[in-house]
């Protein structure tokens, strides 16, 4: 089963009109983030991708993402609900709602105008090079887990 394509300009409105239903008092299915936070969570991925804010693992760390936590988060499988993530996502202080709703919806805009082709192998920062098809369940399997959490 294949997820649907973030870089369809349909399929990333659809998030996007998801990210909209959302309000500061959206409240969570599961799990110990607010509203506000798993929108800061949902950002960091796409800030391993454009911002130079998060250092990339090495050595050993890098060998064990790659071996037991890539084909988990590129692959098709939905996530778990509460399931761990990694401390650079791992959001504890409070985050203004508008100003993370409006970053993440600006990043799928990003992603989605500069389309698969531009990811097409090139390196994650945690999990080396990945296929448009590993990118694209990375960013889309993430953004609908969370939307889901909350219930969009």
């Amino acid at each position: 089963m294949a997820l649907a394509n973030i870089f369809d300009q349909k399929v990333a409105e659809g998030v996007i009109e998801r990210i909209n239903k959302l309000t500061p008092g959206t409240q969570p299915k599961w799990g110990k983030m607010n509203v506000g936070q798993m929108l800061a969570h949902c950002c960091v991925t796409y800030e391993m991708v454009y911002d130079s804010k998060h250092a990339a693992p090495k050595g050993l760390m890098k060998l064990v993402l790659k071996a037991f936590i890539k084909n988990v988060v590129v692959g098709e499988k939905p996530y778990k609900h509460n399931s761990r993530t990694a401390p650079a996502f791992l959001i504890t202080t409070e985050k203004e709602f508008n100003t993370e709703k409006e970053r993440l919806i600006n990043y799928i805009k990003k992603t989605q105008q500069l389309g698969e082709s531009h990811f097409d192998n090139k390196e994650s920062l945690s999990f080396g090079k990945l296929t448009k098809t590993e990118w694209n369940n990375m960013f889309y399997k993430h953004l609908d887990h969370h939307l889901s959490q909350f219930g969009v």
